[in-house]
């Protein structure tokens, strides 16, 4: 009977790589793959204790949902165009809980991260120009980690710009000591700092006295977003800020953290519970960057401070604006809890991107300091040139080009979870197949429209 179910696994195990041009090899991540323990029972206490086992990874993800990047495209929509670019951060942030749930389906049912599949299936020149853009994708969401960082120490304690930015190189001792005490420490540290910036936040709506019929008007989608060159290039902006195409990658190796049952059952269990893990975390994020636009819209628009794209500036004058002192000093605390959680989140991308696309495993010290090089030598460049107004040009731009990037993840995303040899039983649905290449073709849509902006001239400079 042993021997029967040997070549049964076997015979599955085959049939499962017959969708790929190369066999799977060893997971990403090995230290923490299958790590966290799910309980087993069918009762509500027992499925009670699964949900929580599987809770974690969605906030992971929601972390890159809320980085410095999201705060400069946020505040700059906010104090330029009132509420109108709100529809903008919902429309992407329901766009984003999909094609998380698209990452994490394909993690679960093929043992393959996003990256994997990409060099399982693709010829290796196609998949080393999609690790290049991922690369550039995470050197351009460090950068904005690296710049809200050292704004943020800048802000609460006065430390020159550039020495802000040197500090970040820093913070790799404390992901490689959360990354020794295992990955649910990682999870609850995430979670204790999302906590602080959504309750600074939401004490700053209170300050901030939005109306509420505009905030409601706002959350519809306007046609005046796509008449208007300026608009558009922060609602691209917001776009990329919102769904990270690394952030894929990531969700697809670490929801493979759970030792779940290697069963159609096991898988089944594994997508629902981390998809409400994922939907929930990310409706945190949602709030985050529905509450950054409305309070920069409130405070700044409606008292005539248009131009106000500057973390720095609206530091400044959230205070005096809202008669309320402690108002900016939430801001950059919640600013700092903000740009370190992402240095986790982006660590981890970033293993994982090198390990399956180029099947290259660096030591986590080595690959943290090389990414984060790449982010600070242009940081102090233009910190060193420009000052603060450049960086936050440089924030803006950093969330364009992660926009850009963002095809190239999405697109071979919804290709592998629309393809039954890949995915057998848990391929997309008819429905979801249409609404997955929809969001890819106006993803590209809008990121072929800005490139045609701005090589006509009449993108905003």
């Amino acid at each position: 009977m042993k021997l029967i179910k040997h070549f049964v696994a076997a015979d599955e195990a085959i049939i499962q790589e017959q969708g790929w041009r190369s066999r799977r090899t060893a997971p990403s991540l090995p230290e923490v793959h299958r790590s966290v323990r799910v309980p087993q029972g069918r009762n509500w206490f027992s499925m009670l204790r699964k949900l929580l086992a599987f809770s974690g990874p969605g906030y992971l993800i929601a972390v890159g949902y809320m980085d410095p990047g999201n705060w400069a495209t946020d505040i700059a929509g906010g104090s330029q165009f009132y509420y109108t670019l709100l529809s903008v951060v919902i429309g992407s942030s329901l766009m984003a809980i999909f094609l998380q749930h698209l990452a994490l389906k394909l993690g679960v049912a093929t043992g393959r991260d996003s990256a994997q599949a990409c060099r399982d299936h693709f010829h290796p020149a196609m998949s080393f120009f999609l690790w290049i853009g991922c690369e550039i994708a995470i050197a351009a969401c460090d950068l904005a980690e690296v710049i809200g960082s050292a704004i943020a120490l800048n802000l609460l304690f006065g430390l020159p710009l550039i020495w802000g930015v040197c500090l970040t190189a820093c913070d790799i001792l404390a992901v490689l000591y959360l990354q020794h005490k295992g990955f649910r420490l990682i999870e609850a540290f995430v979670l204790a700092l999302i906590g602080v910036i959504a309750v600074s936040f939401g004490i700053q709506i209170l300050f901030s006295k939005p109306d509420l019929g505009a905030i409601a008007l706002g959350s519809l989608p306007s046609p005046e977003i796509l008449r208007n060159p300026a608009m558009l290039y922060v609602a691209v902006g917001i776009l990329g800020a919102t769904v990270m195409p690394h952030n894929l990658y990531l969700h697809s190796s670490i929801a493979q953290t759970r030792h779940f049952e290697l069963t159609s059952k096991g898988k089944r269990e594994a997508i629902l519970f981390g998809t409400i893990d994922s939907t929930v975390a990310l409706f945190f994020a949602l709030f985050i960057n529905a509450a950054i636009l409305i309070v920069a819209a409130a405070t700044f628009y409606t008292r005539g401070h248009h131009e106000v794209a500057e973390i720095q500036d609206a530091y400044k004058l959230l205070s005096p604006l809202l008669g309320v002192g402690v108002a900016s000093t939430l801001f950059a605390i919640a600013l700092l809890a903000s740009g370190q959680n992402s240095t986790l989140t982006g660590t981890l991308a970033g293993q994982i991107v090198m390990e399956g696309f180029l099947h290259l495993r660096w030591s986590p010290v080595l690959r943290r300091l090389v990414t984060r090089l790449l982010a600070i030598i242009p940081a102090v460049i233009v910190t060193a040139m420009m000052g603060a107004r450049g960086t936050a040009q440089l924030l803006i731009l950093s969330q364009v080009i992660l926009s850009m990037q963002l095809s190239f993840a999405v697109i071979p995303l919804v290709l592998f979870t629309s393809d039954r040899s890949k995915m057998g039983e848990f391929v997309n649905p008819t429905w979801m197949k249409i609404v997955a290449w929809t969001l890819a073709m106006v993803i590209a849509g809008l990121n072929a429209y800005l490139l045609w902006q701005n090589f006509a001239g009449v993108a905003p400079q």
